[in-house]
């Protein structure tokens, strides 16, 4: 497991000086939506300020469509695409990016997204205010304007009862463990926030260490989120910054759950990782057990009531998937790349 990485890992020695800000969007497959992101920053960039995209092997010419809008849309002074040779998820695809560049700021940005007119310069103002803040992130809305839930509770082995059970009397009487997604027009302290956008200072790095690429994709924001206060910061929900957010645009594992539809292998393997990792493999199997309990309940439901189905198909076994070896790599994670093995900036 990536638990910490000193500096020296970060960046090589001998390095240039950091950079004031560095921008990561992780594309994989997703050319267009990383270049309406690119064309959103356009304008509002501070000097100092460098944008890397993180072509995760997409393999379909992303990374060429890609650096050639940069060189036609006049980006090539602050914007380079990095390739990988893999896609080892996003995790490994960010921490490439991390390691590469060194900054005094960094903000990661979902390819899926597209930057309002003075977000960056809002989170990088709070970090720079906020010694105490280890991460921050933005509001975020949809192409409407509408606001989505960007704060989160951590989740526990007994959440898992409520989320299967989908039953409002469950969820009344495990409350300390219902999960409830919200958004503010006022600054939050949640417990975590999705890495579709956050903000964090260089020194981050040399405390906590890069993100977990043992998780391919999903809940290595969860755990990131832990670990950064269990080292002592706080992270801080800025709604003065807003970003759209195009859900679901860059992964269909979140359409797919409103429809109910399976969730690919790295979902469970995923979330197999996180309840093993921060409550043992003891909480693991009470995760399960909890969600089997709660499932009883939906499905009882369903049938007296005829209900449309509380939970994705092939959930009952998948959630078993790696849980006697919770640390097993991703059957979709090759090893992640160190920067000074393969990857390079794309020549344009």
């Amino acid at each position: 497991m990536t638990q910490r990485a000193p500096l020296d890992d970060v960046a090589p020695s001998g390095a240039p000086e950091p950079i004031a800000l560095a921008v990561v969007i992780l594309n994989y497959r997703t050319a267009q939506l990383t270049a309406d992101c690119l064309d959103s920053m356009a304008g509002q960039l501070e000097p100092g300020t460098q944008v890397i995209v993180v072509d995760n092997a997409s393999g379909d010419g992303s990374a060429e469509r890609i650096a050639q809008h940069i060189t036609q849309r006049g980006f090539d002074g602050w914007a380079r695409v990095l390739c990988s040779p893999v896609n080892g998820g996003f995790a490994a695809g960010n921490n490439l990016a991390l390691r590469a560049v060194a900054a005094r700021v960094y903000i990661l940005l979902n390819s899926d997204t597209l930057v309002r007119a003075g977000a960056l310069a809002e989170l990088r103002r709070v970090l720079d205010e906020r010694p105490d803040v280890g991460l921050v992130g933005p509001s975020f809305e949809d192409g409407d304007g509408v606001l989505l839930e960007s704060c989160h509770d951590t989740p526990h082995p007994l959440s898992e009862l409520v989320r299967a059970a989908n039953t409002g009397l469950v969820a009344a009487l495990l409350h300390r463990h219902a999960l409830a997604p919200r958004h503010s027009e006022l600054p939050l302290e949640p417990a975590w926030m999705p890495f579709a956008c956050v903000g964090f200072r260089r020194e981050l790095l040399d405390v906590v260490g890069l993100l977990d690429d043992g998780f391919f994709m999903y809940f290595e924001d969860i755990d990131y989120c832990l670990r950064v206060r269990q080292a002592g910061y706080k992270i801080l929900y800025w709604p003065r910054a807003r970003i759209v957010h195009l859900v679901g645009k860059s992964s269909n594992v979140t359409a797919s759950a409103d429809a109910r539809k399976r969730a690919p292998r790295y979902f469970y393997e995923a979330r197999t990782r996180f309840f093993a990792k921060h409550f043992g493999l003891s909480g693991l199997l009470l995760a399960n057990a909890s969600w089997l309990a709660g499932r009883l309940v939906s499905r009882t439901r369903e049938l007296v009531q005829r209900d449309r189905r509380a939970v994705r198909a092939g959930e009952a076994r998948d959630l078993w998937i790696n849980a006697l070896h919770p640390f097993r790599t991703s059957t979709y994670h090759p090893t992640a790349p160190r920067v000074d093995a393969a990857p390079k900036a794309l020549e344009r």
